[in-house]
């Protein structure tokens, strides 16, 4: 056992031993001085405790390459050991296996059922030094995959906050009252008043469920075994990624999608600005000037910014008179954050070519969306389905639901040319 797993454990003993001792209403002198022991003793073994932890870690850090391989070098001495000649053997005379051989025979029984002795593939290539018919082997390895690009997520980037829940709904209230201060207009007067608090809430709940369902073929899965299943399911993962991000923000809120920023924009009293124009610094810094006399920014540099990638090669080729600087260099300076998406923004439309742009920013450290993640990815393996053609069928199952917090906090541009 671990130096730190037996301090830890002491240290527990020593816990149960003081509460026992404190729930004494009139502690004997033998009673107080044990109290006293413990005490000096529990410290000291905290003491012990981090520096043990300190050892441990260094140890860990100093074995780290040896352990990451420590299991492909086991298996190959072992496999390296198995004999084909104690095979022939135990075929032709019943002689018992022993040593790497029996080691590997009882695995592979373990894992099957065979009628006869288990050879494992491993044991009949050719190694070093040896020569087959037809001359030097040419095998074909498999390595690991190449797997397919996913758009960044820009979800976090635009300041969305992600909300675990465990079961049921949730929801956030929103203050909507117009409280304001006044003065006393006589020596007898009241203050004016008063007003109603009043919130709006801002429910979370598990209505929509984002699932992705992949058959893998046999061949497939014995291209390259438990590696490929794995590459397989970030494969998944992502492909679900990249429709949630789409989701938060562009989602249609029907059929089973949940309803998106832009889509819910109205509804949620977002202002929507059309510019029917060139996106320039100066229609954009009205709209942070916006958020300014909203108190919910307090400069532009705490705004975020969510455009097209063709938005930006509007702005980046058009420069300002006289000057050798863009409209992009201008905003760039500006604006805290600009996140560039063709997932989370609707693609343009319209002659000439327009797109839409979103504007958010984090007041009173609360995020301007919010989006709601019920338990976990729930990845099932269903071996059964496609039994009668060797193959599997992976299903990935994730519930989500968005909102937003002040209406206040997030903007929204149409029109962008």
């Amino acid at each position: 056992m671990l130096t730190s797993k037996k301090l830890e454990l002491r240290r527990s003993e020593i816990r149960q031993e003081l509460s026992e001792l404190a729930n004494i209403e009139t502690p004997s002198a033998d009673e107080t001085r044990k109290m006293g022991e413990l005490d000096q003793e529990y410290r000291t073994k905290e003491t012990q405790y981090r520096a043990a932890l300190i050892s441990e870690d260094e140890q860990r850090t100093e074995a780290k390459g040896e352990l990451e391989t420590r299991s492909e070098k086991e298996w190959t001495e072992i496999m390296a050991g198995f004999e084909m000649r104690q095979v022939a053997l135990s075929l032709d005379e019943g002689r018992a296996l022993d040593g790497k051989t029996a080691e590997i025979v009882t695995e592979l029984r373990s894992q099957g059922g065979y009628r006869g002795i288990p050879v494992p593939y491993a044991a009949l290539e050719t190694r070093a030094g040896e020569t087959v018919a037809s001359g030097a082997p040419d095998p074909i390895a498999t390595r690991p995959l190449i797997e397919r690009l996913f758009p960044a997520s820009v979800a976090a980037q635009m300041g969305v906050q992600m909300i675990n829940i465990g079961t049921g709904g949730q929801e956030t209230p929103v203050t909507t009252s117009a409280i304001t201060a006044g003065w006393q207009a006589t020596e007898a007067g009241n203050v004016p008043g008063p007003s109603a608090y009043t919130t709006l809430d801002r429910p979370l709940k598990p209505d929509h469920t984002l699932g992705i369902q992949m058959r893998i073929t046999r061949k497939t899965l014995l291209q390259s075994g438990s590696a490929l299943e794995q590459a397989i399911r970030r494969d998944m993962n992502g492909a679900m990624a990249q429709e949630m991000d789409r989701a938060i923000f562009n989602g249609s809120g029907a059929s089973g999608e949940p309803t998106g920023v832009f889509t819910g924009a109205a509804a949620w009293g977002i202002n929507e600005a059309d510019l029917s124009a060139a996106a320039t610094w100066a229609a954009i810094r009205s709209e942070v000037v916006a958020f300014m006399t909203a108190n919910a920014a307090n400069g532009p540099d705490a705004v975020r910014l969510l455009i097209r990638p063709e938005v930006w090669d509007t702005m980046d080729g058009a420069y300002i008179s006289g000057t050798a600087v863009t409209e992009w260099d201008r905003l760039r300076e500006a604006v805290g954050t600009i996140a560039m998406s063709h997932n989370a923004l609707p693609a343009p439309t319209g002659d000439p070519l327009a797109s839409k742009a979103l504007l958010t920013t984090t007041a009173g450290g609360v995020a301007p969306v919010f989006v709601g993640l019920w338990g976990a990815v729930d990845l099932i393996r269903d071996p059964f389905s496609d039994a009668q053609s060797g193959g599997l069928r992976l299903t990935a199952l994730s519930t989500m639901d968005t909102t937003i917090s002040r209406a206040v906090q997030t903007r929204v541009l149409t029109g962008v040319q």
